[in-house]
């Protein structure tokens, strides 16, 4: 099970009920954050979850609106007195601009761990999560996050009698373990079946409509993507600043084929977008509109 939390959905400064861009998640008692906008510590504490199972941090881009709430949630985080290790991804000079922002944190008792993205797309397994990173469009380096909790085949221990496999090494294969023993190799597709269907989330902010968007965000249960905009007469402002219309979004949820699309990343003068969601779900009819605090709990399916 994969728990997914909007903190924040606004863009460029925070509105008295729209904190600015965050998304946490939680997985087998580890949290990853997406972006950390003024307002995250807040919205976490409204929504009740914890700071201290962060483990990583994930950054779109280094705009004020998705990284500017990461030195108080550092600090508080040192208050509680954590000691383990905390991993922060992000484009180029992920390190550079995290250090600038400690200037207020210096001290902390606790390492940080840098991942630096060097690459249009960069593949990271950690905490139980595969992390894709992919390059988008926006006016500064961006990137969008795919999240996938695989899941391995089916243990069969029909097969693992008929190989005569030692019953103390079910165990280590059913969990993915090469075991040299006896003089001879047990593998685990020796007794798994195929892969079955994990969960897969894919987020994107801050882009124009791209083709690595569409690619990784294929068969998604779940896209939350950027619609900055709207209103149709703010299609040209989209294209200009290189944001995103409710409508692209939609449109890529639609060509993608995910299961369920969440908008996020609203400009300051989109007060009810609600009111646009008619025309979206014309085109897709699993669109919702994202608020602060929306969640949901992402499953696997049933064998």
């Amino acid at each position: 099970m994969l728990d997914v939390c909007l903190l924040g959905t606004g863009g460029m400064m925070p509105l008295p009920r729209r904190w600015l861009t965050a998304l946490m998640t939680r997985y087998n008692g580890s949290s990853l954050l997406i972006d950390c906008g003024e307002g995250t510590q807040v919205a976490i504490k409204e929504k009740g979850w914890s700071f201290k199972p962060i483990d990583v941090i994930c950054f779109t881009h280094y705009h004020g609106d998705h990284i500017s709430g990461l030195p108080g949630l550092l600090l508080t985080m040192g208050n509680a007195d954590r000691t383990e290790p905390l991993t922060l991804i992000g484009p180029k000079g992920l390190e550079r601009v995290v250090n600038a922002l400690r200037v207020i944190a210096p001290e902390l008792p606790f390492e940080i761990r840098f991942i630096e993205i060097t690459k249009p797309e960069e593949i990271f397994e950690l905490n139980g999560y595969r992390i894709t990173a992919f390059k988008v469009n926006h006016n500064v380096l961006c990137y969008g996050y795919t999240l996938e909790i695989l899941r391995k085949g089916k243990f069969s221990p029909e097969r693992a009698r008929e190989q005569e496999i030692p019953l103390k090494y079910w165990n280590p294969l059913q969990k993915g373990q090469t075991i040299e023993a006896e003089g001879k190799v047990f593998t685990p597709d020796m007794v798994l079946g195929p892969d079955r269907k994990g969960i897969k989330l894919t987020y994107t902010t801050d882009t124009r409509p791209t083709e690595s968007i569409l690619t990784n965000a294929r068969e998604a249960d779940l896209f939350i993507c950027e619609g900055m905009y709207g209103e149709e007469d703010k299609a040209d402002k989209a294209k200009g600043y290189k944001h995103m219309t409710f409508r692209e979004a939609a449109q890529l949820a639609r060509d993608a084929g995910v299961g369920e699309m969440w908008l996020t990343h609203y400009s300051p003068s989109l007060i009810r977008p609600d009111d646009y969601m008619d025309s979206v779900r014309a085109i897709f009819s699993g669109a919702y509109p994202g608020k602060d605090g929306k969640s949901v709990e992402l499953n696997f399916e049933e064998d």
